[in-house]
């Protein structure tokens, strides 16, 4: 039996050695962890959320909300799990993030023709058809594999992961719930900060001590727009916070019936509504100082911390000058990229790109023609993103619309999004139905 090598079981590695199994095709499925961990994970589970615990926006009309339901309309692995283990975040699709990741670890390892594999992969594997899902914090040696199989061309940005508290050490007398327009009803703990006290916590911010980044990151220390660490944030001006992560727009504290300076947000971390992460403070401050500031924060003077906040060096390849929208390696047509080593940035994201790597591995097994779903859809538009050679200074990239191209029949701008939504589930269904049958 033909068979397709996948290496890294994060949610592109796992969604594509479930694509590619569905399909009647063995799969090996390499995953280094437990036996070699890296610095943000914690377990040896596949599909392992090492930052939020929420796959962002579920609403249809929204990018990513769009992006997840094409994912289901192609049947995700990955979707099937985070459906099954939701927590309340409103219009958000949040996981209790260990159940999660045991569900797609079940699924994975209970698959008749997947076999897992718990070892380091050090070399490009030949004889065979891979994908190369092994994530942002590929490994030293593999990393070096990559670099000469690519010329030398990848790059690298930083990510940074927030805090989780227990929602027993919250003060219940500061906090109030509510999401923001009263979108979601209570799924969100708040704490209402007056403008002295924001004021306070940026000032703390920006003495507090950070950790020292090792050589080679400070020889190259790049940070990521999307997910900045909150010290940076707050260097950037006095009130970017209050701008950003804290802003208090739609927010209203019922005691007071006033908004407030500035909010922090806390999102449920888990099923059993025990724990909390904190929205938009991901941080590189020490563990010591990440007490003594966020104590600082109405409602968590005496805050349990179940983990703190860090940073680290994130990978991800030089895609636009490498990758076939199908997701293959130009010069290499047996090997395939997913995940957010190939600049599919987000959770949902890396799943699409693995889902379609699979997808077009076990049509090389086959000997079918690669695929990509249409343009007009995310998934699509998204694959197409990262391959598109006109990309000089390239980045890593969320669902958005701004992938999609123009309405053939142009609609008030507030039914744009909802209108590009109803086109690219048509289109999808078309793809589904005439090119990749019931099977899909």
């Amino acid at each position: 039996m033909s068979e397709v090598i996948v290496i890294g079981g994060g949610l592109a590695g796992s969604e594509a050695s479930w694509q590619i199994a569905e399909r009647g095709i063995r799969v090996i499925l390499y995953e280094m962890r437990p036996g070699k961990m890296t610095p943000a994970h914690r377990t040896g589970l596949m599909a392992e959320l090492v930052c939020s615990n929420s796959l962002g926006s579920d609403i249809p009309d929204r990018a990513s909300g769009l992006l997840k339901a094409e994912l289901r309309a192609l049947r995700s692995l990955i979707l099937s799990c985070a459906d099954a283990h939701a927590v309340p975040a409103g219009g958000a699709l949040a996981v209790d993030r260990d159940a999660f990741a045991c569900c797609v670890t079940q699924k994975i390892e209970n698959h008749p023709l997947i076999e897992v594999r718990r070892e380091e992969v050090k070399e490009i594997p030949t004889g065979h058809p891979v994908i190369i899902a092994s994530g942002p914090l590929t490994s030293e040696d593999f990393t070096r594999a990559l670099t000469e199989l690519t010329g030398g061309k990848h790059l690298s940005f930083y990510d940074a992961m927030a805090p989780i508290v227990h929602v027993d050490s919250i003060d219940s007398s500061k906090v109030f719930r509510g999401s923001r327009y009263g979108k979601g009803g209570d799924d969100y703990i708040n704490c209402p900060l007056s403008r002295e006290e924001y004021d306070r916590l940026v000032d703390a911010l920006l003495t507090a001590e950070t950790i020292p980044l090792r050589d080679f990151e400070r020889a190259d220390r790049n940070f990521f727009e999307a997910c900045l660490p909150v010290e940076v944030i707050a260097s950037r001006g006095r009130d970017a916070l209050a701008y950003g992560p804290l802003r208090p727009v739609g927010l209203r504290d019922p005691r007071t019936g006033q908004r407030p300076a500035a909010v922090v947000q806390l999102r449920q971390d888990n099923l059993a509504g025990t724990l909390y992460n904190m929205v938009g403070f991901q941080t590189n401050l020490r563990w010591k100082e990440q007490e003594r500031v966020f104590r600082m924060i109405p409602g968590l003077e005496r805050a349990e911390f179940v983990r703190f906040g860090q940073m680290h060096r994130n990978t991800f390849i030089d895609s636009p000058a490498l990758l076939h929208p199908t997701m293959q390696l130009r010069t290499r047509e047996t090997v395939f990229f997913g995940g957010q080593i190939a600049g599919t940035e987000g959770y949902v994201a890396s799943t699409a790109s693995g889902l379609v790597a699979g997808l077009n591995a076990a049509r090389h097994v086959r000997r079918e023609p690669p695929v990509v779903p249409p343009a007009t859809t995310m998934v699509g538009a998204l694959c197409r993103y990262v391959s598109s050679p006109q990309i000089k200074e390239f980045q890593p990239m969320k669902p958005n619309f701004g992938l999609l191209p123009p309405l053939e029949t142009p609609v008030k701008k507030k039914e744009m999004h909802k209108a590009m939504s109803r086109r690219a589930m048509e289109a999808l269904q078309t793809f589904i139905q005439e090119i990749l049958g019931p099977s899909a």
